[in-house]
């Protein structure tokens, strides 16, 4: 028999939601039906299906099967899943293959989709191995390495809470020039401000949903963020054939290297993380056999490599090699260009709080480790009101401090990538499927899977040195 027999099955979570600590605790059954209804909707999965809803009422938690989930279709979970990975790295592709030249940029792209792809297959064998439809970090992290729950958690709310930044600096970037456009006020020292519009969003918009436990009206918005990206590709098209004749032709570099390559390099690993949601999709899909999800995979990171390869090749044909790290910035102001700029402004309000929920989730599993009431449990019972509401405002606070103190999107995407995004997309992914391998013989996969947590390891290391030292000077 092999080897991971050596290994036991997670144990079924009463809910889909995975709130086994409620069975471990009875003192927990004095939680109030609503508090109960509340902790549950919070700990639902981000990624679902159109046509999925469920309401779990508090006295059916020991009968509720997470096989009510099962009902995404591939096509579903494949557009989920890529509207995860498009995002802010397409602002700063261009940048980065101007860092490196042409052709050893497009290259880049193609190793960084295909080590990501590689990523999400070593995590979907390895949800494989926990018991029904209840995959997660922390459910794999119990598999293999349990001590280290922590610092997986730690990861996961670097990463998220990163990207919440990158989406407060855009706001903070294009607003100014949204009301350039479309008003007559563009002089206003107040409107052309870009801590005014952080603020005025964050105070409006982003702080009240981020409070939100039920996060069902949000779950439409891959819609809003499809427009949002064929708008922008659209914009790059545009004006890639419209300058026929430059003022200032731009230089273009076919090859090149420095060691501004190192700190572009992270904005590479950045753009195909989606890693967090992989097990939503593993939980969900109706049929989530390995081909199905290899399907799910090959489609969602060969679409983003397609769409990704095309806004940096165009954007730095357009602008040469002193592209600016946010590319719709470089373009004149029009009310053509304005409306994708307003897209784009709406698509990051909205995907805030996808980041917060997830941030929130795993600060909780860090502040409550090792702690008395979480000793014993699979996970740590709920927060507490007064809890939840400290550790939103902690989040929100502090992304809004770093949002108008850094005004370099590509800075922000550098480290997050270079930390976060490295370990969930390389190093977790390697680690998790070595482990679990760990006594089988060594064969490609295996082999695989050590020389991508390795590629991970020294792309974090050598990426963050140099970003950092970049910073000092």
């Amino acid at each position: 028999m092999s080897s991971t027999a050596r290994y036991q099955r997670i144990e079924p979570y009463e809910t889909a939601s995975s709130i086994s600590s409620i069975q471990g605790s009875s003192s927990i059954f004095t939680t109030t039906q609503d508090n109960i209804t509340n902790y549950l909707e919070d700990q639902r999965p981000l990624l679902s299906s159109a046509a999925t809803s469920i309401t779990t009422q508090p006295d059916d938690i020991e009968g509720c099967e997470t096989n009510d989930l099962a009902v995404a279709s591939p096509m579903s979970c494949s557009i989920n899943l890529l509207n995860t990975i498009l995002g802010t790295g397409l602002l700063a592709m261009p940048a980065a293959l101007a860092s490196i030249g042409l052709i050893p940029g497009i290259l880049v792209v193609m190793l960084s989709a295909a080590a990501s792809g590689m990523g999400l297959f070593f995590l979907s064998q390895c949800a494989s191995r926990t018991d029904g439809r209840h995959a997660s970090f922390f459910a794999i992290s119990k598999l293999t390495w349990p001590g280290m729950a922590i610092f997986f958690d730690l990861a996961i709310a670097i990463k998220c809470f990163g990207v919440g930044v990158s989406y407060l600096i855009i706001i903070g970037d294009l607003m100014p020039q949204v009301v350039a456009s479309f008003s007559d006020y563009a002089q206003d020292p107040i409107l052309t401000d870009r801590r005014f519009w952080i603020t005025v969003f964050m105070a409006s918009a982003i702080l009240p949903l981020s409070f939100l436990r039920k996060l069902d009206s949000l779950k439409y918005t891959s819609l809003v963020a499809l427009i949002a990206v064929v708008y922008l590709c659209t914009i790059v098209l545009y004006y890639f054939f419209s300058i026929s004749n430059p003022v200032h032709p731009p230089v273009i570099e076919y090859a090149t290297f420095s060691s501004d390559f190192f700190s572009r390099l992270p904005v590479f690993v950045f753009a195909f993380t989606c890693h967090q949601n992989i097990f939503s999709v593993y939980n969900e899909l109706k049929d989530n056999s390995q081909r199905q999800i290899n399907s799910v995979i090959r489609y969602s990171i060969g679409t983003a490599c397609t769409i990704y390869e095309a806004i940096g090749i165009l954007g730095y044909l357009t602008f040469g090699k002193d592209v600016l790290g946010n590319i719709i910035l470089e373009y004149p102001p029009s009310i053509f260009v304005a409306g994708g700029r307003l897209a784009i402004v709406i698509l990051v309000v909205f995907s805030y709080p996808l980041q917060a929920h997830p941030c929130r989730a795993s600060l909780d599993k860090i502040l409550a480790w090792r702690t008395p009431e979480a000793r014993g449990l699979k996970v740590p019972p709920p927060p507490s009101a007064i809890k939840y509401f400290i550790m939103t405002t902690a989040i929100l606070i502090g992304s809004y401090a770093l949002a108008i103190t850094v005004t370099q999107l590509d800075v922000v995407l550098a480290f997050v990538g270079s930390t976060g995004s490295t370990t969930i997309s390389f190093i977790l992914p390697g680690l998790f499927y070595y482990k679990i391998h760990e006594n089988d013989p060594w064969k490609p996969g295996k082999i695989t899977a050590v020389c991508l947590a390795i590629y991970g390891v020294m792309v974090m290391c050598i990426c963050l040195t140099f970003n950092i030292l970049k910073l000092l000077h």
